[in-house]
């Protein structure tokens, strides 16, 4: 009995349910075909869903003869149809990937000219998580658009007062990082509150245009500029500066950091 629970399979039972061996089974995990989750120890877990897709995979490769690429994207026109029910979170996996077949690349191509593995991106386009800060950055200014939105900040109707604790929250890309809206709409400025967690970054620097603001309510921020300005921001410390600077970011403190961030125009 599994109690209700879902049905978790090791890499040897996902092997052998879908009739490869294990090691197929990784090749294809590196190459982004499929994504098991992970156990709190690091080891492998495919769902029901992961075998089945397995499946797909090995009768795309043996039947019809597709290389990764070609199977990825056969494997992303059936999607659509089989997850038109799937929770808001995965929006802006949705998004990257109807902008990316918009431009006519494929996935190896984008992966490419922003510089990440293709598998990466696939895992970013199924579940809208996988991947740092700038990288998420780098997607947006590759698609001519912001991450705000990408991350569905826009809306039509939208509250004059948004109430503590209510805050809409982008999806959690990157991990550790939560960014949540404190003004909705098509406005003149992006503001958000940030909820970083010990050690979260953004794995990288990047620059877009604008302007922008920074206060530290909680915890203690390190922000770098141009690679050679470092400021250690504490609560109650504030920073102002051009948005075209490369800047970087970490959470330098050992519990969570919070601050308020805006930036205008709204151009991240």
């Amino acid at each position: 009995m599994n109690n209700g629970m879902p049905v978790r399979y090791k890499v040897a039972e996902a092997a052998k349910s879908a009739g490869v061996s294990a090691s197929t089974l990784r090749l294809w995990e590196s190459q982004g075909l499929v994504v098991p989750d992970r156990s709190d120890t690091g080891h492998r877990q495919y769902s029901a869903e992961d075998v089945a897709r397995i499946k797909k995979i090995a009768w795309y490769r043996t039947e019809r003869g597709l290389n990764p690429a070609a199977i990825r994207e056969a494997l992303e026109s059936e999607e659509p149809s089989e997850n038109s029910e799937t929770a808001d979170s995965s929006d802006l996996g949705r998004r990257l990937r109807s902008l990316r077949h918009g431009a006519g690349k494929t996935l190896d191509q984008v992966a490419g000219d922003i510089g990440i593995a293709a598998s990466t991106l696939s895992t970013l386009e199924r579940t809208s998580q996988g991947v740092s800060f700038k990288t998420l950055h780098d997607l947006a200014e590759y698609y001519g658009t912001t991450v705000s939105r990408l991350s569905g900040e826009e809306r039509n109707e939208v509250p004059a007062v948004v109430r503590a604790g209510t805050w809409r929250t982008w999806p959690e890309t990157t991990p550790g990082v939560t960014v949540q809206l404190l003004a909705e709409g098509r406005t003149m400025m992006d503001c958000h509150r940030f909820v970083l967690a010990p050690g979260a970054a953004s794995e990288g620097a990047y620059r877009h245009d604008g302007e922008e603001f920074m206060h530290v309510l909680s915890g203690r921020l390190e922000l770098v500029l141009d690679s050679d300005q470092f400021f250690d921001l504490g609560p109650g410390d504030s920073l102002y500066f051009e948005s075209r600077r490369y800047h970087s970011w970490r959470n330098r403190h050992d519990g969570e950091t919070i601050l308020i961030w805006i930036n205008t125009p709204p151009t991240f």
